[in-house]
């Protein structure tokens, strides 16, 4: 009898497990397109953030900037707002605008509040523990002269198994000394996500 149980519980672990989700992972190229849920994606950040900043950085305003001041504007990002109706890593969107902003080599980036608080410690600490002739001087950082911010938000229109989404970025560049916008720039991007027999 208790061999029988042996025997019928393997069968029925043997069922089960042959029963269960067939799972297959492919690795793709980190710059391919992949859309599975409809929702904001790494691919919608870099496309956004590289039409943004090559919008930005064709505008009158940064040779203005250079001719009258003899160097290029120094430019720091600010805070993007997830003003949408889903979760989005606001974080990642920062991070592709600051690449694209640094790469360009038309304007001077200046590191994020939290980059500068670390490198503001370390500078500290070598007040006190480098060599004379190697600490780095305080109050020699370089202030920025904008600040680009902005939002990402969400329009969904949904009827049975098909839901469209619209984001709308909106980024503005600020001067920090006077408060005047320098520049508005939005990309927009729609999508229809179409799915049948669930409800989106």
């Amino acid at each position: 009898m208790k061999k029988l149980f042996i025997i019928l519980s393997l069968v029925l672990l043997l069922a089960l497990t042959a029963c269960g989700p067939n799972r297959n992972v492919q690795r793709v190229s980190t710059d391919q397109t992949t859309d599975l849920s409809g929702r904001w994606n790494d691919t919608d950040s870099r496309l956004v953030a590289e039409e943004m900043v090559r919008d930005l950085l064709t505008r009158p305003f940064v040779g203005n900037f250079t001719s009258k001041n003899g160097r290029p504007p120094y430019v720091i990002v600010g805070t993007v707002k997830n003003l949408s109706s889903e979760h989005i890593a606001t974080d990642v969107f920062v991070k592709d605008i600051e690449r694209e902003l640094l790469n360009s080599g038309t304007v001077r980036f200046v590191a994020s509040r939290s980059d500068r608080d670390d490198i503001r410690d370390e500078r500290l600490d070598q007040q006190s523990q480098a060599t004379e002739e190697s600490a780095k001087r305080l109050a020699a950082e370089v202030g920025a002269d904008y600040m680009l911010q902005g939002s990402i938000k969400t329009i969904i229109d949904r009827v049975e198994g098909v839901q469209a989404k619209f984001y709308q970025v909106d980024m503005q560049l600020i001067n920090i000394e006077n408060n005047l916008t320098e520049w508005m720039g939005n990309k927009s991007i729609k999508k229809v996500v179409s799915q049948r027999g669930y409800k989106l």
